[in-house]
């Protein structure tokens, strides 16, 4: 059996959850979020509590996966989402400026990057970034395109990085 499934989720008293077709709303303090929710899947919502059920064994990891979305959706819109990146590098640097970013990071042209509706991006100093939203899947998929205009590399350790990613150094060249 599914345990991720079988969970039971609180749901708080701010938070609204509710169901139209095939689509899952959820408005909260911080906002709103709205996802297409498999039907195979049924939910019950009773005193605050939502519990989760499947029709049939072969939607095992679609029980789960459909109550660790919804999960995910109510956190964020009671907390939200954060990710902080470090540049490391002698002169690299950043500056968000609404919703661009600008990152300065050893290419002949600054990159510039377009936050999606819904993403915060904030530069705390040059080298540290701040992108913060309600939606876990938005500000993991652009906090990963951030670090991926300049991925950590293993000699120097120069590159963009999560502030708690640890990078494995490699040994370099040795003479004879």
């Amino acid at each position: 059996m599914s345990r991720i499934g079988l969970k039971t989720i609180v749901v708080p008293g701010s938070v609204t959850v509710t169901k139209k077709g095939d689509n899952l709303t959820v408005k909260g303090p911080k906002g709103e979020l709205t996802r297409y929710f498999d039907p195979k899947i049924t939910f019950a919502q009773k005193d605050g509590k939502i519990n989760f059920s499947r029709s049939n064994e072969n939607d095992k990891p679609l029980h789960g996966t459909e109550r660790a979305n919804l999960a995910s959706m109510i956190e964020g819109v009671v907390k939200g989402y954060k990710k902080t990146l470090k540049l490391v590098g002698v002169g690299y640097r950043a500056q968000a400026q609404g919703d661009k970013l600008t990152l300065n990071v050893g290419y002949s042209h600054p990159v510039v990057l377009t936050a999606p509706k819904g993403v915060n991006v904030k530069t705390s100093s040059a080298t540290d970034i701040e992108v913060s939203g309600i939606s876990k899947q938005n500000v993991g998929q652009f906090a990963a395109e951030i670090r991926d205009v300049r991925p950590p590399e293993p000699y120097k350790g120069k590159g963009i990085r999560y502030t708690n990613e640890y990078v494995r150094r490699k040994e370099g060249k040795t003479g004879k």
